[in-house]
């Protein structure tokens, strides 16, 4: 008998709790092995277990009203991959939750409505306005400020625990754009009560061939690597993202649609 013969005689629940263990993509070829394997891998136990276990409070949080039912009606799989490939919109409709494919892990997207920006309330600094590219409603625009400041949170409990985590800020910029080429932002992520970290310098309209941390996503907007965390916080307390800077002229130009917060690869 061999090693896949062996397993397939091992009680349902067993087989169940081996593949909820298993990476998702050692799952799934782990289904073509054989028809017990195949049934048990796409189960509903199964793909439970791969869920958040919070995840039926996180869907009663949709900013869309109607769309918990349909989400709940579909299987523990389809779920999973739904999340994975449609953040779902929560709240205010100004955050996003959604799923790592690989992993399961969560991850965040705090709009720019859910971030702290000094002088967004005032129009001739910011305009808040639709970009047809952005999963959120709004976004902030910048016409222009002496002091730039951005900062975000997430309460750890939200995140995958024992899990290395990276904050990106998610940005374009205009051709109106000044003083970023020059001036760098000063980026910093830190657990919160604990604001010693130095800030890394970067700047976000590098010269043309520069070495650059700068990344263009498949969803048509820049994103730049903010720092990195380990949750590992349980219950308590908040990780900060902070972006900020203060220039001799004003800085214009910039569009924020938000930080993401995923799992490092």
């Amino acid at each position: 008998m061999d090693d896949i013969d062996w397993l397939t005689q091992l009680p349902e629940e067993c087989i169940s709790r081996i593949l909820a263990l298993t990476p998702v993509k050692d799952g799934c070829r782990a289904a073509a092995v054989s028809r017990t394997f195949r049934s048990i891998a796409s189960s509903d136990a199964v793909w439970e277990a791969r869920l958040p276990s919070d995840i039926k409070d996180v869907l009663s949080q949709s900013s869309s009203p109607s769309l918990p039912e349909f989400l709940n009606s579909l299987s523990r799989k389809d779920l999973y991959f739904h999340l994975s490939d449609h953040p779902l919109l929560i709240g205010t409709g100004n955050t996003s939750f959604g799923l790592e494919k690989e992993s399961g892990k969560v991850r965040y997207m705090r709009g720019a409505k859910d971030l702290k920006i000094v002088w967004s309330d005032t129009p001739q600094y910011w305009r808040w306005e639709h970009d047809p590219q952005s999963r959120f409603g709004v976004v902030a625009r910048l016409d222009h400020v002496w002091w730039l400041e951005i900062e975000g949170r997430i309460e750890a409990r939200k995140l995958s625990l024992k899990t290395n985590y990276a904050a990106h800020f998610v940005f374009k910029l205009t051709e109106e754009a000044q003083v970023f080429e020059r001036k760098p932002v000063k980026l910093r992520v830190y657990s919160e009560g604990d604001d010693t970290q130095e800030p890394k310098q970067v700047l976000l309209e590098p010269p043309e061939g520069a070495p650059t941390q700068i990344r263009e996503r498949q969803d048509g907007w820049m994103e730049v690597h903010m720092g990195e965390f380990y949750n590992d916080l349980g219950d308590d307390g908040s990780i900060i993202f902070n972006l900020q800077q203060l220039a001799r002229s004003p800085y214009q130009g910039l569009i924020v649609e938000g930080i993401e917060i995923r799992p490092v690869n």
